[in-house]
């Protein structure tokens, strides 16, 4: 990542999207036939619409999807030996969740996810999801609900890609911001779907900043009581999407969890003036150190250590690293680097 990319990310388009919701491998061509099965598919299948090659390991696909109601896409980087598959052949699988503009393209962007030479033998997929979908399918009362971010993801594009496009059942995944959450959530809410989460300043614990995540729904016009009801009255539905109250869920599994403070760190000029985004956040500011100028990486956290402090209380052992730092792309993409032999031992791979 070039030095510019790097010390402009305050500013970068994804960030802002980011911010405004906040809140938003065994070897090359192994069958993984040792693992717990392939995910469920309890909706139609998935269909896809165009496939289209948009670089030398990239390959994007439109997928018609039942539980979003239309069609979103979803991004390939494939492995070493993919275009020549045979039928049966299959890779280990790495999951990488956007943030909450869910851009299936960040991912290839703002990392070298493309370039690493340990993925070679891995391949890469990177969906997409609704602007503030959050990694959940809406409450919305009970209603039926458009964004059924989760059954697309999990019921629909994964039994897809084992199907026809090579992805085995040795699964791992890891996200950023909300996509963060979104590994977790996953992971403990479906036991036994991925071998092992990274989150990177991912909002974890959002029922403890319900107010900030209900105030982030009106920022981009959306009803955030449809997300997961009301916080008080429909308590039961958020601690049910909650990972802080879902952590005994993810005990035995590797996990690696990491977050920036806020405050100016080694991909931040010194001189940053904090940023005010809207009221329910910007009057948070006074509850953290008088250094922190990016108050979204302060409560990712503050939700990130609660969730870490809780894993290790009930046994687990996370791999955690807190350091300085905002809420940006070359953050994520050196907490990425630090968490792949962890998510590449739990896939298999010798690379």
């Amino acid at each position: 990542m070039s030095d510019s990319r790097r010390r402009s990310g305050r500013t970068h388009p994804i960030r802002i999207a980011v911010v405004l919701v906040l809140v938003l491998i065994a070897a090359c061509g192994r069958t993984d036939s040792d693992t717990p099965g392939p995910a469920p598919a309890r909706t139609p299948p998935a269909i896809v619409v165009t496939e289209e090659r948009s670089g030398e390991r990239i390959v994007d696909l439109t997928v018609r999807s039942t539980a979003l109601g239309g069609t979103a896409p979803v991004r390939l980087v494939t492995p070493t030996g993919w275009d020549a598959r045979t039928p049966g052949r299959t890779w280990p699988v790495l999951y990488l969740l956007p943030g909450g503009d869910g851009d299936h393209a960040s991912w290839t962007a703002d990392s070298d996810v493309e370039e690493l030479p340990q993925l070679r033998d891995v391949l890469v997929v990177i969906p997409s999801m609704p602007m503030f979908g959050f990694y959940t399918n809406w409450h919305n009362a009970g209603r039926e609900d458009p964004r059924q971010v989760e059954t697309f993801h999990l019921d629909e594009v994964i039994p897809l890609l084992e199907r026809d496009y090579g992805a085995g059942q040795r699964r791992v995944v890891a996200g950023l911001s909300q996509g963060g959450y979104g590994a977790l959530k996953y992971t403990a809410q479906h036991p036994g779907m991925f071998r092992a989460a990274a989150s990177y300043s991912g909002w974890l614990h959002p029922l403890r900043r319900a107010d900030v995540v209900l105030a982030a729904a009106r920022v981009v016009g959306a009803d955030g009581a449809a997300l997961w009801g009301d916080p008080l009255r429909d308590r039961a539905v958020w601690e049910a999407n909650d990972v802080y109250h879902l952590s005994d869920k993810l005990i035995g599994v590797p996990i690696y969890l990491s977050a920036g403070t806020g405050a100016p760190g080694e991909f931040d000029l010194p001189d940053l003036p904090r940023e005010e985004l809207f009221p329910e956040l910007d009057r948070l500011a006074d509850e953290f150190p008088g250094d922190v100028v990016d108050v979204v990486e302060a409560v990712m956290d503050e939700s990130t250590r609660a969730v870490a402090e809780r894993l290790r209380r009930l046994g687990g052992e996370p791999i955690t690293n807190f350091t300085a730092g905002t809420h940006n792309p070359p953050y994520w993409e050196r907490e990425f680097h630090r968490s792949l032999p962890m998510l590449l031992d739990a896939l298999g791979t010798t690379r």
